[in-house]
């Protein structure tokens, strides 16, 4: 049995919890649309991969608030958090809605404040 829209939605989340990049790399459709809504649009897995990989945090906590699944669409309100190089930390709110296409992930948007982001990586 294939897993469900919200299975494999919470697998890549562990993924990035665990800073498994194989596995957060796997769970993306080739020709993936990961858009960050207040940055730019990234088109394909190449291009998320380069985004995913260049952060180089310390340390990942993901936390799950609300997940909802409808159809192909997984919903999820979050706190991400991010330990970076030299003791900075982001705890960013975030909303983000991923659809599900043959067991992976062809569309990943994230909405959240910029300006939050940007204060704390000040």
């Amino acid at each position: 049995m294939s897993a469900t829209p919200t299975e494999i939605v919470e697998s890549f989340i562990d993924a990035w919890n665990r800073m498994d990049w194989d596995a957060v790399i796997d769970a993306l459709a080739e020709d993936v649309i990961y858009h960050n809504i207040p940055m730019e649009k990234l088109e394909g897995k190449q291009a998320a991969t380069a985004f995913i990989t260049g952060m180089q945090p310390e340390g990942v906590d993901w936390e799950t608030l609300s997940i909802a699944e409808t159809g192909n669409k997984v919903l999820t309100e979050r706190i991400d958090r991010f330990d970076l190089a030299g003791g900075k930390k982001i705890d960013l709110p975030v909303m983000g809605t991923f659809e599900i296409e043959n067991g992976k992930i062809k569309a990943w948007r994230d909405y959240f404040d910029l300006q939050t982001f940007m204060s704390q990586m000040s």
